[in-house]
């Protein structure tokens, strides 16, 4: 076997330079000449801007500038790329125009020589607010009376989108024996990644626009802000991307703060950088989640699944986000109902805007949203019914003869081994065992709850084509630039163990590069499982193109009309002439070179899926849940790394735990921020997460080269349910929100919370 070839856990390539220091993020970015910007923010929820007097702040030592919205006027507003209601526009510009709509909206923005000068100056502006009245929950926003914070929207409902059959719905719910109904509410949550938000940027006549800044793919990026917001070609804008302290899909989006350093950057003829603070990240990067839902499943009397019907509000926040009417309709609207065989289905969803920061993606981005609608039900149906947990699963997951099946939903799930791998899960958790722990527990004055969860994921839903480009180096290496974006996740192990397998060569014979347009300028970036799919897909073309070059160019070297290719060898063959790889590039610089495309025809989903289950143990006395036990079983069809694998995992099911547990945005108040610091925002720690098993039963994917699914959002999908189910079960089926706090559990001990059925 070849050395860190595929499905070996080849140890990360990129953790020797980011250990020792050498990683390089947005902040290390260091430009001659640069100068230092900084957004004057509001502190209302919902105000009228009437007069903006920036003259103190012009005046002060170090300043060069401050901008506000009328030197910005040749600039379009950040684009929402999903619209559901174009009639229901919410237009952002890089700064408020008239109104503020969310704390944190910005209203200037301010240029000095240091940091410090720039901060100063900032509070020296004075801006006149008319005060307006401000809604920081949906119920608050949909009340009568409450102020309509657009004018075309006067119940500030922006819009309302449907999937599946209403009437063949209806139908079953009138022939069910039992339906379980439920209200479910997704709490609010902040992706809070370890590296801020940052911007660095620079402009040159002839070259036009260049920004530093953490992405989650640069192709994508540039043609955001050269299109709709800059108004210039594509060719004009470099985006560049270094290292990346986490994304969660929260990086993948174009913030003011970009298009204030670029415009401030042309002004002055200077470089200028920009790096928010925790409290920046808080107030005005993208959050998560934050919905409602009434939701009930039919079934008949032997437990079998009759009929979905789901309505959901869904926040917007203060503005509508670039990708955020899609995250509870296209992206995660159509997986309520997961892999069960349910004949009708149908998901209503109402988007709502509030005087909150805008929510787009977080890790998972609507499908941990559908999975836990769907668990939480079928584990209550259970509950109600007195049928085993596991078996109302067994007896509804899609058999392997079904497949391939269409939903009603419009997914068509097309391999897997659903029942099978259940019964793998729950070998794997002892599930049988239970009993036994449950009385050690209570033993011990503790409460014991186990809780499933059966998910699936769709992955590789943005974009259908990727590239890669591979050029051979005069060191002996190949670099190989990918249109997708690490945030963490080990792509440069990943995509490297790819490439060295596809041409036979050792693998630190490859370097992976990411995060230049002048590199590669086209790709549709990391988002969605995507990467391995389409991007490892794009690096075996490119490898492809490589060795056919090669043999082309080997007939001469080797005097033979037939050439093989094996382990990094051009072989004449039946002889034994051979020409190394690397050596034939050194005779011909960049004739060896190719770019690799993978394109599909139309989208081609793949459907990660698999079984979470989570034991925790309750403190009758204070309510502190702790999860005790986790164990996982996943089918991600062909693993590249195992090691990576499960690190993608861990960390998922860390923030999933996290908004199961102790996550919560707030809102005040005048819609206030009330949760924006480390001090009021709780994050998960080392002590909260259990020691984790974790087992494959991958059934490889037919519609792919490398036959993966894709992994990175699965973790969080499968803790929110499993976790919460286990914290119902310890309370003998009294039914709270998440997060499951101390306080809200210990009441729900005491009696105090009452079951939350749909009404």
């Amino acid at each position: 076997m070849m050395k860190f070839g595929l499905g070996q856990s080849a140890l990360r390539v990129e953790d020797a330079r980011l250990l020792t220091g050498k990683g390089r993020f947005t902040d290390d970015v260091q430009l001659e000449g640069m100068v230092y910007g900084t957004t004057l923010r509001s502190p209302h929820g919902h105000a009228r801007i009437l007069a903006i007097n920036t003259s103190a702040a012009k005046a002060m030592p170090h300043v060069l500038a401050v901008y506000t919205a009328a030197d910005l006027a040749d600039y379009g507003a950040i684009p929402c790329l999903a619209s559901i209601n174009p009639d229901a526009a919410t237009p952002r510009y890089a700064l408020a125009l008239d109104v503020v709509r969310f704390v944190g909206d910005g209203v200037a923005f301010v240029v000095a020589e240091t940091r410090d000068a720039a901060k100063a100056a900032a509070e020296a502006i004075v801006v006149d607010y008319e005060d307006l009245p401000a809604v920081a929950t949906m119920d608050e926003a949909m009340a009568a009376g409450a102020p309509a914070l657009w004018a075309h929207s006067p119940d500030n409902q922006l819009w309302t989108w449907h999937v599946g059959d209403q009437a063949t719905t209806d139908a079953a719910f009138s022939a069910a024996a039992h339906i379980t109904r439920l209200r479910l509410v997704q709490n609010r949550v902040a992706p809070t990644s370890m590296e801020v938000r940052a911007a660095v940027a620079d402009y040159d006549a002839t070259t036009g626009y260049t920004l530093h800044t953490g992405s989650q793919g640069v192709a994508n990026m540039r043609g955001m802000l050269a299109g709709a917001i800059l108004k210039c070609p594509p060719e004009h804008v470099r985006v560049i991307t270094g290292d990346v302290g986490g994304g969660f899909g929260m990086k993948s989006f174009v913030y003011p703060e970009y298009i204030l350093v670029l415009h401030a950057a042309k002004h002055l003829g200077r470089p200028v950088k920009w790096t928010g603070d925790r409290s920046d990240a808080f107030q005005t990067d993208t959050h998560g989640r934050d919905m409602v839902s009434d939701a009930a499943l039919a079934l008949d009397a032997k437990g079998m699944f009759l009929g979905l019907r789901v309505k959901t509000w869904s926040n917007l926040g203060g503005y509508q986000a670039q990708f955020g009417p899609a995250i509870q309709t296209f992206a995660g609207g159509k997986m309520v109902g997961g892999l069960y065989r349910i004949p009708a289905m149908y998901n209503e969803v109402v988007g709502v805007a509030t005087n909150t920061a805008p929510v787009d993606a977080y890790r998972g981005a609507g499908r941990p949203e559908a999975a836990y609608i769907t668990e939480r039900l079928v584990e209550t149906a259970a509950m109600e019914m007195g049928i085993g947990r596991d078996a109302i699963r067994r007896q509804n997951l899609l058999r392997p003869d079904e497949l391939p099946y269409q939903s009603p939903l419009g997914n068509l799930f097309d391999v897997g081994n659903f029942p099978a791998l259940l019964d793998k899960a729950i070998d794997a958790a002892d599930w049988h065992g239970f009993a036994a722990r449950k009385t050690a527990s209570a033993k011990a004055g503790k409460r014991r709850g186990q809780g499933m969860c059966y998910y699936v994921e769709i992955a590789g839903i943005a974009g259908n084509q990727e590239y890669a480009d591979a050029k051979f180096m005069s060191d002996g290496t190949v670099d190989v630039a990918v249109g997708t974006q690490s945030n963490g996740q080990g792509h440069e192990t990943a995509y490297a163990q790819v490439v060295a397998a596809t041409l036979g060569v050792d693998m630190a014979r490859v370097r992976i590069v990411q995060g230049d347009t002048d590199r590669l300028e086209v790709g549709h970036g990391t988002g969605g499982s995507r990467s391995m799919q389409f991007g490892g897909a794009a690096s075996i073309e490119a490898c492809k193109a490589i060795i056919a070059k090669g043999k082309a160019l080997a007939m001469a070297h080797l005097d033979s009309e037939s050439i093989d290719y094996e382990a990094g060898l051009f072989k004449a063959s039946g002889t034994n002439r051979s020409i190394d790889l690397f050596e034939l590039a050194k005779r011909h610089p960049q004739a060896l070179d190719a770019r690799g495309h993978y394109k599909t025809d139309k989208p081609t989903p793949t459907y990660p899926n698999g079984c979470h289950i989570a034991e925790v143990d309750i403190d009758p006395d204070t309510g502190v849940v702790e999860v005790v036990r986790y164990s996982v079983v996943d089918d991600f069809g062909t693993i590249i790394n195992p090691m990576l694998l499960q690190g993608q995992i861990h960390g998922g099911v860390a923030q999933g735990l996290g908004q199961a547990l102790i996550e919560n945005v707030v809102y005040g108040e005048g819609a206030q921020l009330l949760t924006g610091s480390m001090m009021d925002y709780a994050l998960p720690k080392a002590s909260h997460m259990p020691h984790m098993t974790f087992e494959s039963f991958g059934v490889p994917n037919p519609n792919n080269p490398l036959g993966v699914k894709g992994c990175g959002e699965a973790g969080t999908i499968g803790a929110m349910p499993s976790i919460m189910n286990a914290i119902v079960d310890a309370l003998d089926g009294v039914q709270i929100h998440m997060p499951a706090t101390p306080e809200k559990v210990w009441r729900a001990l005491q009696g105090k919370v009452v079951r939350l059925a749909a009404e």
